[in-house]
């Protein structure tokens, strides 16, 4: 696959950028980041450990376990594997998108998608930030059902990796996957997806009532491996041998 590059003439960013925000369950499996819900302080800071798909493992700055689940064990009784549709869907690793020429997402396939979140739907929805642009590219008569449009976008870095950074405003056609926490807000909103995994690191509404308001994520590891034990609240692991084990065999008789 091939990389974009903004110094080709006739280079349209703004198709990178939304074919950016369709890429990300294609572009790693597990991540290991910081998030921070704007607007907000160090303290406020939550520490993620995800692997795909519903993987996820939350801690407060200081270490404490907010939330655990490996995701593995969710089951399904035959009614509802017989009953939904939904039940048959491949996870989206498993099926095979329609790409640019710079590698990116165009065209996403149906598949399961959802990320696993607590409490939080923008966190997931900044993992896959496909609100931003929706599942294909609007027909070109019609631009204005484009989800969000689009100020210039430009290469910024962001906490030492490549980002994509552009002002977008919602049009008519954008619905939020959470519509209590949205990416982008009523007016201008900042928005920044890491380039190399198509994560929104970083969104903050620019006008109105919801001046402010957004999300920071600092992504420290990309398909990192992870064993299921990080994900449980309590260890499965059987007995460590290493350790004496005392047994009391009581008094002689």
């Amino acid at each position: 696959m091939g990389r974009y590059s903004a110094d080709e003439p006739g280079f349209d960013l703004s198709s990178t950028f939304r074919n950016l925000c369709r890429s990300s369950p294609w572009k790693w499996t597990t991540l290991r980041f910081e998030y921070l819900e704007r607007p907000g302080s160090g303290a406020n800071i939550v520490r993620a450990w995800l692997r795909r798909p519903g993987a996820l493992r939350l801690e407060t700055a200081e270490g404490q376990l907010l939330h655990s689940t490996t995701g593995i064990n969710d089951s399904r009784d035959d009614l509802y594997v017989s009953s939904t549709r939904r039940s048959w869907l491949l996870p989206a690793h498993l099926v095979t998108p329609v790409y640019d020429d710079a590698g990116l997402v165009r065209r996403r396939p149906e598949a399961a998608y959802g990320e696993p979140s607590f409490g939080n739907g923008r966190l997931a929805a900044a993992l896959d930030p496909v609100e931003l642009a929706g599942n294909a590219p609007v027909p070109i008569e019609f631009p204005d059902t484009n989800r969000v449009f689009l100020e210039p976008p430009r290469e910024v870095d962001h906490e030492g990796r490549p980002a994509l950074e552009t002002i977008v405003t919602p049009s008519r056609t954008y619905v939020p996957s959470d519509p209590a926490q949205p990416l982008v807000h009523p007016g201008r909103t900042l928005i920044r997806i890491d380039t190399g995994t198509g994560v929104c690191v970083a969104s903050q509404s620019l006008d109105g009532d919801t001046s402010g308001t957004g999300h920071w994520l600092k992504i420290l590891g990309v398909d990192e491996y992870m064993l299921d034990d990080l994900f449980l609240a309590e260890s499965m692991n059987l007995t460590d041998v290493r350790r004496h084990i005392p047994w009391d065999i009581g008094p002689a008789a």
